[in-house]
């Protein structure tokens, strides 16, 4: 009887190991490929573009049919829509460098331990993103120090 349970103990146990590496490697993976989307943006901004368009074009169509089914008045629709246009032009002017390294390093920083692939993927992708990162604050001749990109 107490191995018994003393087996059903550590199969528990492993069992709990288990999905805590899992969820964690998944995480990673997750912060991983969105270090990559914003990678990729940077490379291409007519991606960026077009994936803000149509998040943009999605959340004004809400706004519309909130309209529509008199939820809002006219004044409220003109200010949501002026903001998402706003929130719009704001986010295509940001830097897709700064949000890659953010997202690589929480791969690394918040998901490790355990070494999975994903963190060891982010881990040399950060350098790369940090390194295009300050190129690009030296182009546009933003003033930095090193501790400010950490």
């Amino acid at each position: 009887m107490l191995r018994r349970a003393g087996s059903a103990v550590l199969a528990g146990l492993v069992i709990v190991y288990a999905l805590a590496y899992a969820d964690v490697a998944w995480r990673a993976r997750s912060a991983y490929l969105e270090g990559e989307k914003y990678m990729a943006w940077s490379l291409d901004p007519a991606l960026k573009r077009a994936a803000l368009q149509a998040e943009f074009a999605g959340r004004e169509r809400a706004l519309r049919d909130e309209a529509a089914a008199g939820k809002l008045s006219g004044a409220e629709l003109e200010q949501r829509a002026a903001l998402l246009r706003f929130d719009f032009n704001e986010r295509l002017q940001e830097s897709s460098l700064k949000y890659a390294v953010a997202w690589y390093r929480t791969a690394v920083e918040l998901f490790s331990p355990p070494e999975s692939r994903w963190v060891a993927l982010s881990r040399s992708r950060l350098a790369e993103a940090k390194a295009l990162w300050k190129r690009e604050l030296d182009a546009q001749k933003v003033p930095y120090k090193e501790y400010m990109l950490e």
